[in-house]
């Protein structure tokens, strides 16, 4: 498994060599889309890009836990979660890298 992450330079460099626009506009097209997914996110909105997957937010609910070490009981308070589902696009698509690295 690579240990190779993708950053917002790398994703600003891609836009650079595919669409041609200068490495300034790159970098602002990269940042107003990802801060329009984040705004979309925070207000609540179903994110789903078309064969990729849905970003969307979860309320979980206050809950009682249990310290693995300890067994102590603690509270977990309620939150809101971010959660990815993947399209089957991506999933065949990563199921297929898995395959090639064996």
């Amino acid at each position: 498994m690579s240990s190779k992450t993708l950053t917002r330079m790398d994703l600003t460099e891609a836009v650079f060599r595919e669409v041609g626009l200068s490495r300034n506009d790159s970098s602002a097209l990269v940042d107003a889309v990802l801060q329009h997914v984040s705004d979309a996110l925070a207000k609540g909105e179903q994110v789903k890009i078309s064969s990729f997957g849905t970003f969307s937010v979860r309320d979980k609910n206050a809950r009682v836990g249990r310290n693995p070490k300890t067994g102590e009981e603690v509270p977990i308070s309620s939150r809101r979660v971010l959660t990815f589902r993947p399209s089957h696009l991506m999933k065949e698509r990563v199921a297929e890298g898995n395959r090639r690295q064996e």
